[in-house]
């Protein structure tokens, strides 16, 4: 589930290959014109797919030259990006 506060697109629940898919098509069509701020503080699990979507965001951004912000990252998350090899391609968090 996604809501938005202030600035902020904040996503419950998990993040898993049934769920992201939505969500990482939502967050292409913010960043096609502006940039993105996503708290994940709410999240309660993940798969493969929730790092998969991060990097995606994260060459989207790039190539639109929009800034992606995230918060509150899931230690599970986190995990399976340094399992990966992937952890420093993920974006900074923000405070």
């Amino acid at each position: 589930m996604i809501k938005r506060e202030d600035d902020w697109m904040v996503v419950e629940g998990h993040l898993t290959i049934e769920t992201v898919p939505a969500l990482f098509e939502t967050g292409l069509q913010l960043l096609a014109s502006e940039d993105l701020r996503v708290d994940f503080s709410r999240v309660e699990s993940v798969d493969s797919a929730a790092v998969s979507m991060l990097l995606g965001w994260t060459r989207a951004a790039q190539r639109s030259q929009r800034a992606l912000h995230v918060t509150g990252l899931p230690d599970d998350l986190l995990s399976l990006a340094r399992l990966y090899g992937v952890a420093e391609l993920l974006p900074r968090q923000s405070v």
